[in-house]
Order: structure tokens, then sequence, then C-alpha cells
């Protein structure tokens, strides 16, 4: 049945989604917002932390029986379905994965987005391995700085600038791009484990400094008038939902801006299962509702906010973009598919050490940023890229129970154990950059189909020789700084697996597929989002990211998701048309 028509359509509700129905119905537009998922808010958290809901059967996450992914790790093998949330657990439901999330938000560097063009500029074209197809994003960092400055003070982000307008901040990252001002609030109150690394790191020569998290460190005020409490570090983050609203996520943010206005109707339970056009237009959407009922939402902008791997699938279920043929090296829809190589780093025990760690707060990290991205120099190295280094409590008091590998699972020698090593150890480790390569892709999958008759994604991915070179260096690196820690010994310090693993949680940090850039033939999507072939049709998440940076992407999918916003509602709206 087909609906009334609207000013635009958002599919899926999470912070991209969130950020672009307040900006546009700010600006008095009319937007429908289709939630595959239901309702949620603060009201659903009122309770006592079940890690078995969240934290093991990640509760908040897409439900894999319904739909999910194939993996292969090269074109020669056959694609097998993941049937468990493992590697990575993209959120569903009002929200999204904003909702689950850690918190830890931080801007790319200036290099990231010019990564090829400076990396053959200081090292030459024969630094970049023939089969690495990483690319320039086809928008430069200063460009994106109002945007990152706007999502901070919305969310209210917890920090210290380490850069402001060019000047060098003490405490801060020296590493960072320039930004306009500060954090609009202080950092978290530094943890006992924090500053130790601090000390250990500043005797190394490192420069560290607090981690940007997406939780209030005081009571806060946003621009659209929105107040919110302070942080109870009660180290229940990642994978749960904030019972206080001191954790930044759209439902205490963007979504009730965007529901004051009057002119955003969210419908919840609404699968997505087709974008409608006419090949060069999109005329709306076909969705499933709450009944099963197939409906038909006609809509003058179609904007796809959904995440990273759902933003690709529906646009290939679509026939939307020419797919990416990793053969010859055309098409642009599934091109440049990357991850986060995590693998530097592991357990690190204290015996004479108490980190309390059941006080932890949403994203509260000390880190440095010595050896991320370019940094330093990789002359002679044998690879490109770094990471982020820094800390985490294993917190929580059933899966934090860390203890070495040959501890018995169950009796008197495993509870002495974790007697223990529990609050005497923590987990430091670096997230690596992943390059894109040229047959790491997104495709529909030949074989397996959804819970509606729909082929899956499929997903061609493994580690390659860079960044096992890359994690075994950093691995080095982190053995010498959890030394200078004064560690007891250490376990697992600098590898990756023989092959991706996607049963093992890493991150949910998956980009690319529907690539932004400069140009249509390598890219899918300009500078705002904004596809090449349908000009009304807004693709924003990471899934416009051509490879991933050793950070958090949040900081970067809400920056771009302002900066769409600012084109549709300041460009797009009067003169209808490529914006670029």
């Amino acid at each position: 049945m087909a609906l009334p028509k609207v000013d635009a359509v958002c599919v899926g509700v999470g912070w991209t989604g969130g950020i672009l129905a307040a900006e546009l119905t700010k600006a008095g537009m009319s937007v429908v917002g289709l939630e595959r998922g239901g309702p949620r808010g603060r009201e659903n958290f009122q309770h006592g932390h079940d890690e078995l809901r969240y934290q093991v059967d990640k509760e908040l996450a897409q439900d894999a029986s319904v739909e999910t992914w194939t993996l292969r790790h090269n074109m020669r093998e056959r694609a097998l379905p993941i049937r468990r949330i493992g590697s990575f657990a993209p959120g569903s439901g009002v929200g999204g994965s904003g909702v689950s999330w850690a918190g830890q938000t931080w801007r790319f560097s200036p290099r990231d987005f010019e990564i090829r063009s400076r990396t053959v500029r200081r090292y030459g074209k024969k630094a970049v391995p023939a089969e690495m197809s990483i690319q320039d994003w086809g928008i430069a960092y200063d460009e994106l700085e109002p945007y990152y400055d706007r999502f901070e003070y919305m969310a209210g982000i917890a920090g210290k600038a380490g850069n402001i307008r060019g000047r060098k901040v003490p405490g801060g990252n020296p590493f960072e791009g320039p930004r306009a001002r500060d954090y609009p609030v202080p950092p978290l109150i530094e943890s006992h484990a924090g500053s130790i690394l601090r000390k250990a790191a500043d005797d190394l020569g490192y420069h560290p400094f607090p981690g940007p998290a997406a939780a209030l460190s005081q009571r806060y005020t946003n621009p659209a008038g929105i107040t919110r409490e302070s942080c109870t570090y009660c180290g229940f983050t990642g994978h749960f939902g904030c019972r206080v609203g001191a954790k930044s996520d759209p439902t205490v943010t963007v979504i009730p801006e965007a529901m004051r206005t009057g002119r955003f109707e969210l419908r919840t339970h609404a699968t997505v299962v087709e974008i409608l056009h006419d090949g060069t237009r999109a005329t709306g959407v076909r969705y499933l509702d709450a009944a099963g009922r197939l409906q038909e939402q006609p809509a003058d902008i179609v904007l796809l906010t959904a995440y990273t791997l759902n933003n690709c699938r529906l646009l290939l279920l679509s026939r939307m973009g020419e797919p990416y043929d990793p053969a010859t090296g055309t098409g642009v829809i599934g091109r440049n598919y990357c991850y986060q190589a995590d693998g530097a780093g592991g357990l690190a025990y204290f015996r004479d050490k108490d980190f309390k760690p059941y006080m932890s707060a949403c994203g509260g990290t000390v880190a440095f940023d010595d050896l991320n991205g370019d940094n330093f120099d990789h002359t002679g190295l044998g690879f490109l890229g770094g990471g982020l280094v820094k800390y985490a409590l294993p917190a929580l008091p059933v899966t934090g129970l860390l203890t070495p590998p040959d501890t018995p699972a169950w009796g008197p020698e495993w509870k002495r154990a974790i007697r223990r090593y529990y609050a005497h150890s923590l987990v430091i480790g670096a997230q690596g950059e992943s390059p894109a390569y040229r047959d790491h892709f997104l495709d529909l999958d030949p074989t397996y189909r959804d819970a509606y008759g729909l082929p899956l994604l499929r997903i061609t991915f493994d580690w390659r020789r860079n960044e096992r070179a890359m994690v075994d260096f950093l691995g080095t690196k982190l053995k010498e700084v959890v030394k200078a820690m004064g560690a007891d010994f250490t376990l697992a310090m600098g590898m990756l697996p023989e092959h991706y693993d996607s049963a093992s949680y890493q991150s949910t940090h998956n980009t690319g597929g529907v690539i932004m850039g400069a140009d249509p033939r390598d890219s899918a999507v300009n500078s705002y989002l904004q596809m090449w072939d349908y000009p009304n049709v807004f693709v924003v998440g990471a899934s416009a990211f051509p490879q991933n940076a050793g950070y958090n992407p949040t900081g970067t999918v809400c920056a771009l998701a302002y900066r769409a916003a600012d084109g549709i509602v300041n460009r797009y709206r009067t003169s209808p048309g490529p914006l670029v």
C-alpha cells in the first residue's frame, strides 16, 4: 500500500538517522524514520545489569537468525553464514548501535582523509603495495572540522584538546588535527590504571592524554537545550544501554530533538526490503511493517542511515549503482570493505595493584597516538599504518574474569585464579588501521538467503601481510610499555590469527562498501554522501569510508552526517541536483 508522500525517509534510526531527522525537521521538512527494531530508551534499562542478555547474547544487536552475513577469506573459498553475533554486533532498535556502543569518540587525522596522496608524497609510489586500494576521501580534515565540533557539542563529549587552531595545548593529543575549541566538558576521572599507563608512556617519551568519551563528566545542557546528568562510573558500557542517560546516544540527544519538531514520524518494526527508483532517481522505499504487510513510503529524498553492511546490501538488492567487480576493478557498490586490526595487545597482570575495575566509565581511558597512522617514520619497516594505544579494564564481574589460558575451567583452582587476577589485570592494546585491498569487498551471496527470501550479504576479507607486520611492530612496542608499567607478566602481546575470525568479538567497526570520493569511477558517493547516480539518495554511515583508520569510527560517521544534512538543507532543498 502506498502511503502519503514525505520530504524524506530515513532507513534506520540510529546516530545518522537521528542527526538527519533532527536537522531536516528543524528546517521545516517532513521526515519518516523506518527502524526495523523496536522502540528503545532509558526506560528499557531501569533494572540490574544483565551480562547474559547484553554482553553474551548481544540482545541489543541485529538478530542473526533473521538476517546475517556470509564470510569467506578469499574468492576461492565458499562463503558460509555467520549464525551467531560474534566479531561485530550491529545494533537493532531505535538508536541502533549508538545505544550499545562503548562511547570512544575520536576524530580521524588530517592524513587519514588524504592517505594515498600523503603516503606517495612521503614514501613514493612503490610504498603502496599493488594489491592495496587505499584512496583519498574527496574531502579534507579542515572541511569536516566544523561538523566534528557540532557533533561533539550536541553529544557532550568529554575530553581534552591538544590542538586549538594550530596551537598545541599541553595535556591533550599533540597529533590531532586543529580544532576550533576545546571539548564541551572536561575529561572523565582518570583511573588508577590510567595513571600507571600515563607515567609509563611519559617515561618512554610518548604523549599520553585522556581519551575522548561520549559520557558526561558533569551535568551538561547541549545547544538544543537537552540537559543530561553525569556518569556514575558503573562499569557497564559497551553492549549495554545507559540507565541514567549520561552516555551519549541518539535516544537522549538527536531523536528527541527531531520528535519535538512535530515533523518526524518514527515507525518501528519496519524492515525496508527495497529502494524504489526509476533508474535515475529514487521514489521511495518498500518495507514490511510489524504485521508483515508490504508498505510503500514515497519520498522526495531517500536517506540510507542503516549500519555499514546494511546500507550496501540494500543498494545491491535494489540494483542501484554498479556492483564492484574485483577481477576488473570496475564498479563501486561493495568496494573497499575494511575492518579494524586489533591484534596488538593482551592481558597484563599486576600482583600488588588493585585497579577496582567495577568503577569505570563509558569510553574513559588514557591513550597515546605516537604509533598511529603516519605519526612515526615508516621507512624500512615494511608496512603502512599504525594504531592508537589505549587500555581497558576487564570490568564486568562475569565476562571480565580473565585468567591465564592454563587455568582450569572450574573448581577450586579456577576460584583461586579469579581471586588472584580480577582487579589486578588490565587489557592494553593498539587499535590498528585496516587498509583497503582490491579483493576485499561486499556482494550478494549466490546461495544463502534471509528470513524474507532475500540474498544475504557476502563478506570477502582476511588479514594481509601489511597488517601482520604492523601488529607485530605494535606488539613489540606494547611489551615495552607494559614492562615500564611494572606488570608481573603479560599474555598474547602482538599477533593476528592465521585468518580473520568472525566468532570472537573484536569491534563493531565495519567500514566501506559505498565509499566516498572525488571521482564516480572509484566511489559511490560524493563528499556530501550523495550518490553520483541517484542525486536524491544519500548513503550516510561508515559505509562511506574508503578505508578504516586507527580510531573508532563513530565521531567521523556523525560529522559526515551533519555535513550531509547541511548540504540537503542549505543547498539541495532549494536546488535539487548534484552537490558536487
